[in-house]
């Protein structure tokens, strides 16, 4: 299954010929309102706001269009290349409304505010920016600069990780088919794809740190050198609406409960017959059935659907449109992008998820994962689209429920040896979110500490973080100490990853309550969704679940759940091992 990009554009000179008409428009926009702010009423102000969205989303929509398709073609960067020319040309003539309306007498900002509808979140977070705003011109430099700083360098690295193949048992394989291999019930199979991994990122772990480092360079310069923010990881939290004593608490909670992961593995290591587990046993499925845990496409859909179907109308219906409209681009393919993600697109279509699905159980999960986000996305258009992005705090909310949701479903009709590989893999995927996010974002708190390391420095980093997580529960071997270097959000979106670890406790707090028989929680559940960015998070949780995601003990009440589903989980295990016996 290919995706149909049609609800967007039927071809690329279309999408260019709409970007173009776009920096028209653009610049109708700035002649006709710039330097007139201040002489607006509060009424004519949400005229030109929404004028200001319109070409907004209509430059968002063709380089969705373009990305789409160089996501699924790496080949097509050329075209990428040239649409971000484009959209940079179009956002010169729109960077000056929102200077503008922060430099506006606080009074006059504030009546604006105060008509502002669904817009004021939006205004109240400019204000909020402020301080690290520089002037129009700077901003202009900085937008231009971007095309061969940062965004030249993510590209980069996307092209030669798409480009890489990895030689397993004759044949090569694209990074996701190698990555998959990890999960073999088989040990010597795993073994290989460890060993083969290594091998095919070895020779580029000097391009690979170039690269790093010239992306946390840039990311220094511009927002610490530049912007005047006091630490690297500081815009991540403004963009996320949260606190870093929020972040801080988060981390500190994670970091001081690892000994639930080595527990666990330990478990683990007396379920599979190991005398010692070493890293490429991770992922290793708890095989104790004779039922194949490879799932098709086909199946994995009914099975969430029906997840989807017994919890929400609503969730359901929006599911079988991606399904029934070709929302999803199921399959790995040449020069396909690795991973897995749900574009929001524009509210004038639809979102668009981008798999690479090779029949594991995981896919499974990842699947839900990512219609949950493709479900959030599209109820979220009702808000617009300067309000349908939620911070990644909250993003990652409905994705991690969808996964519950499925989870539920999944247990129903299994024996107890199913029943314990499932909740063996179910909570490897919520170790892969909570713990190993936050690992990943210790691995950045250190790395973006320094001005440039050397590929053998983020090796000694890497380890010595991850080893913290594993304690003695698992041996990590020396090929695992390059595998820093293929991990996507470290390029693209430093400080990215505890958003994960954040959502995770969020929705298993919000699980809870669903499970508990929370007074119309379906109803505010999707209400929650539909706001989108339009709400502040922290208010969102207190008005709707009466959550308040400040509190410092909020966290290991989160945790608390996944202490319970691991001794659920040695509970159903030892029953299992002493009725054998």
């Amino acid at each position: 299954m290919n995706w149909d990009l049609s609800a967007l554009f039927d071809s690329i000179p279309e999408a260019e010929e709409f970007l173009k008409q776009a920096i028209f428009r653009a610049k109708e926009f700035e002649k006709k309102y710039k330097n007139r702010l201040y002489t607006l009423t509060p009424e004519e102000f949400i005229e030109v706001l929404k004028e200001y969205e319109d070409i907004w989303e209509n430059i968002g929509r063709a380089l969705t269009y373009i990305y789409l398709i160089f996501a699924t073609d790496s080949s097509k960067g050329n075209f990428l290349a040239k649409f971000q020319e484009l959209a940079t040309k179009a956002e010169e003539h729109l960077i000056w409304f929102e200077l503008e309306f922060i430099h506006l007498p606080i009074d006059k900002q504030q009546r604006f505010i105060d008509n502002a509808g669904i817009y004021k979140y939006y205004l109240l977070h400019l204000q909020e920016e402020a301080p690290y705003k520089l002037s129009e011109k700077e901003e202009k430099i900085l937008m231009k600069k971007d095309l061969t700083s940062s965004s030249a360098f993510n590209r980069l690295f996307d092209e030669t990780l798409s480009r890489l193949k990895f030689f397993f048992e004759g044949e090569y394989l694209s990074e996701e088919e190698i990555l998959s291999k990890l999960y073999s019930p088989n040990r010597d199979e795993r073994k290989k794809a460890q060993v083969s991994l290594t091998l095919g990122l070895k020779p580029h772990q000097n391009l690979l740190s170039f690269i790093y480092n010239q992306v946390k360079k840039d990311w220094k310069i511009d927002y610490i050198d530049i912007r005047g923010y006091d630490e690297p990881e500081e815009p991540r939290h403004l963009a996320n609406k949260v606190s870093k004593k929020s972040v801080d608490a988060l981390i500190n909670t994670v970091n001081e409960n690892t000994d639930i992961v080595a527990e666990y593995y330990k478990t683990k290591k007396e379920l599979l017959g190991y005398e010692k587990l070493y890293d490429y046993d991770r992922y290793a499925p708890i095989k104790l059935s004779d039922k194949t845990p490879e799932i098709s496409f086909e199946e994995a859909k009914e099975l969430v659907l029906r997840a989807f179907k017994n919890f929400s109308p609503t969730f359901y219906k929006i599911a079988l449109k991606a399904f029934d409209e070709k929302w999803i681009d199921v399959y790995p393919k040449e020069g396909k992008r690795g991973g897995a993600f749900s574009h929001s697109a524009t509210p004038a279509a639809h979102p668009y998820v981008l798999l690479n699905y090779t029949n594991k159980r995981r896919d499974v999960f990842t699947l839900a994962h990512e219609l949950g986000h493709a479900i959030h996305q599209y109820l979220a258009r009702e808000v617009g689209y300067l309000n349908q992005d939620t911070p990644l705090t909250t993003a990652e909310t409905a994705s991690i429920f969808a996964e519950m949701l499925l989870f539920e479903e999944i247990k129903k009709s299994l024996n107890k040896e199913e029943l314990i590989e499932t909740y063996a893999a179910k909570l490897e995927d919520i170790f892969a979110t909570l713990f190993r996010q936050i690992v990943f974002t210790n691995f950045e708190r250190r790395v973006h500490s320094f001005d440039e390391l050397k590929p053998e420095e983020f090796n000694k980093i890497w380890m010595e973080e991850n080893q913290k997580m594993f304690k003695e529960s698992v041996y990590l071997t020396d090929n695992y100490k390059i595998w820093w270097s293929y991990i996507p959000h470290f390029i693209h979106s430093p400080f990215y990853c505890y958003a994960y670890s954040y959502a995770q406790l969020l929705v298993l707090s919000l699980y809870k309550l669903y499970k508990e028989g929370f007074e119309n929680f379906e109803e505010k559940y999707i209400e929650f969704l539909s706001q989108g960015g339009s709400i502040p998070p922290k208010k969102q949780f207190i008005e709707l679940f009466g959550l308040d995601i400040e509190k410092e003990d909020f966290w290991q009440k989160g945790i608390d759940v996944v202490k319970e589903m691991v001794n659920e989980f040695k509970g159903i295990t030892n029953d299992y091992t002493n009725r054998r016996v």
